[in-house]
């Protein structure tokens, strides 16, 4: 009951990278960047095991970026040639590839730090892949003209790697969508559909990572201009409450979503987001052990599943690794207070 994991991402260390930036460069190259990105998966593999989490995850320590991490390994699109571009519905501006052909993978993309995770840890192992929706908005089409015929053939390479992932011993596989907060509509009317590509055949536990993004001041700035309900959830929630996908996550701390939002997602397992990623401040095992019993009224205690509201990336290493022991700690007072007879929806 409330088995803990992180959303995906966490700082890299200072010797791998520049730090505490959404998009850092590497300090290292070639066969030394190769195992320095091992060392430090290996290091937060560590982390997250002596702070008590009950899944653990890569931490996305071999990507430079959630997205362009999987996209370097597709065939098709122009690293070299990176284009200014508004993303998130223009919220800012990044330095993104350009896909300027059919796309196809050129082979596995993410075995090494998979395969590595799963030989090190006794845990359940989730990894991460950016959605179809979210992808297509941090890329420059400039070949499909048709933003949901490319978010399928996106869906189709990520459906390629999750099948490979699933064979490499992965228990969670779970698709990043920040997207689905921004362009609401295009997630109702094909943007669940792409997911379901590329879960396509999947046995493991499948999950769909939907957040109001990292604690950066763009979207800071942005989360200010949502007013004192944010409802973007509404509208996607009844469409993935009727997909095949088996985890969805929201941001409940500290953010202005409704709790009452996640009764939309039915029989899904949530994972409720009681970690801020957007301040420093460590949370106290009370402050999330009440988060807890927030989305108890709205769903079984079985289904939930505690987590962070985004990923760490931006963040310093020693405030990550307070606030992923604050999140195991206050999973732990959760189940002291919510025991079986406790309060809550159902069982």
């Amino acid at each position: 009951m409330f088995d803990t994991a992180i959303a995906g991402s966490l700082p890299k260390p200072a010797w791998l990278s520049e730090t505490e930036k959404l998009w850092p460069q590497w300090k290292l190259a070639g066969p030394e960047l190769q195992q320095a990105k091992a060392d430090a998966t290996l290091l937060w593999i560590k982390a997250q095991e002596d702070a008590g989490l009950d899944v653990v995850g890569d931490g996305e320590q071999s990507r430079q970026h959630f997205v362009h991490g999987f996209l370097e390994q597709v065939e098709g699109i122009d690293f070299e040639n990176k284009v200014t571009m508004g993303i998130r519905n223009n919220r800012y501006d990044a330095q993104v590839p350009q896909v300027i052909a059919p796309l196809k993978l050129k082979g596995r993309v993410h075995a090494f730090e998979a395969q590595l995770a799963r030989a090190h840890t006794k845990k359940k192992l989730k990894f991460t892949l950016p959605g179809p929706l979210t992808i297509v908005d941090t890329v420059a089409d400039r070949f499909y003209g048709d933003k949901k015929k490319m978010a399928f053939a996106f869906a189709e390479l990520l459906n390629q790697e999750a099948l490979a992932l699933q064979a490499d011993g992965v228990d969670i596989i779970q698709f990043d969508e920040p997207g689905f907060n921004v362009y609401m509509q295009d997630a109702v009317d094909w943007g669940v559909q792409a997911l379901e590509i590329a879960a396509r055949g999947l046995s493991c536990t499948t999950a769909v990572h939907i957040c109001y993004g990292y604690g950066i001041k763009a979207n800071n700035d942005w989360k200010e201009t949502l007013g004192q309900e944010w409802r973007q959830y509404a509208q996607v929630f009844p469409a993935l409450a009727a997909s095949s996908i088996q985890q969805v996550s929201l941001e409940c701390y500290h953010s202005h979503v409704p709790p009452d939002l996640m009764a939309l997602l039915k029989d899904k397992d949530v994972m409720v987001g009681v970690i801020d990623v957007a301040s420093d401040v460590i949370e106290t095992p009370e402050q999330v052990a009440d988060t807890i019993g927030i989305a108890l009224q709205h769903v079984p205690r079985h289904r939930i599943f505690p987590c962070t509201n985004c990923g760490l990336a931006p963040m310093s290493r020693e405030v990550a690794v307070k606030k992923l022991e604050a999140l195991a700690q206050g999973a732990a007072l959760a189940r002291q207070r919510y025991g079986q007879t406790a309060g809550g929806v159902a069982p």
